[in-house]
């Protein structure tokens, strides 16, 4: 991946990172949910950082009166993003508008720790996971949800849409499951029994609709193809604390990368015989977020 050699860092003091991501418009600029005290107490920060020559600059910053878990960029209007938090809340921000949010979606009754916005064109819809064992749907443009996903049996830690099935996301969960939903119909659509430990991320394949991969706190890594659910397709093996945020590759079918509580960024290539590229170990504290570029192939 070429990582290590080209890595730049922002501190941002007193604030521990839960997520980044990229904004699909503008090549370096990444948004980065932060929380104090690793989210346990005190407030949040949507950070927006950008790449330069200089280095990593902070671009914008809005606070909230929580920790905030996760962040996603509007897939209609690149200057929107909505964050969720540990108060259940979901957060819509502008930033063309120098105060706080534009409007705050408070259903969840436990903290809300993933939130996604659909990728498939012609649908602006918002999923969200919460602690309280509910996924929902949104529509930014209208105040409620629109739906509420229940059948997980322990808190939701992720939610991810299909990049190629309009109205699909997957949910990974406490329960010890990936489970895939249709917003069309209400009840869950299939239900992988994925590890026997708490599923902590998931994330489909770009190039293959049917290719899923999940990290837990069994510190594995594992491929699922919904055709065919009895056993993984893959089984990465490497990281000695549970796997926080798992991602593939928007370049490579069959590269992904992993972050974890054991301080290490890692690339894999599950094509290979020997699947593990690199091993990155930039930070020293636990690695919660992760993100790679869809503009410049390797930056991550």
């Amino acid at each position: 991946m070429g990582t290590a050699a080209g890595a730049g860092a922002l501190r941002l003091p007193g604030l521990h990172g839960y997520a980044v991501e990229f904004s699909p418009y503008c090549p370096g600029r990444v948004a980065c949910a932060a929380a104090q005290y690793y989210g346990m107490a005190g407030c949040g920060t949507l950070a927006v950082l950008e790449q330069n020559e200089a280095g990593i600059v902070l671009l914008r910053s809005f606070d909230w009166n929580d920790g905030l878990f996760d962040v996603t960029w509007s897939e209609n209007n690149e200057n929107v993003l909505i964050t969720c938090s540990g108060d259940g809340s979901l957060q819509i921000w502008d930033m063309a508008k120098t105060k706080g949010p534009l409007q705050v979606y408070k259903e969840h009754t436990l903290e809300a720790y993933s939130v996604d916005w659909s990728q498939t064109r012609g649908e602006q819809l918002v999923v969200s996971g919460s602690w309280d064992q509910t996924a929902k749907l949104w529509d930014p443009a209208v105040g409620k949800s629109l739906c509420t996903f229940k059948g997980h049996e322990g808190v939701i830690y992720s939610t991810i849409w299909s990049p190629h099935i309009p109205g699909c996301f997957a949910s990974a969960s406490g329960d010890q499951t990936l489970r895939i939903w249709d917003v069309k119909t209400p009840g869950v659509k299939l239900v992988i029994p994925a590890h026997q430990a708490e599923v902590l991320s998931c994330d489909w394949c770009k190039y293959d609709e049917n290719l899923l991969v999940t990290g837990a706190v069994d510190c594995s890594l594992k491929g699922w193809d919904l055709r065919n659910i009895r056993q993984p397709v893959f089984v990465l093996l490497g990281h000695t604390y549970a796997i926080r945020r798992v991602k593939f590759s928007p370049f490579h079918a069959t590269i992904l990368a992993s972050c974890s509580y054991d301080f290490t960024v890692r690339f894999w290539d599950f094509s290979k015989p020997n699947p593990l590229l690199e091993t990155v170990e930039h930070h020293t504290e636990f690695t919660c977020g992760l993100d790679l570029s869809l503009h410049k192939r390797g930056q991550v």
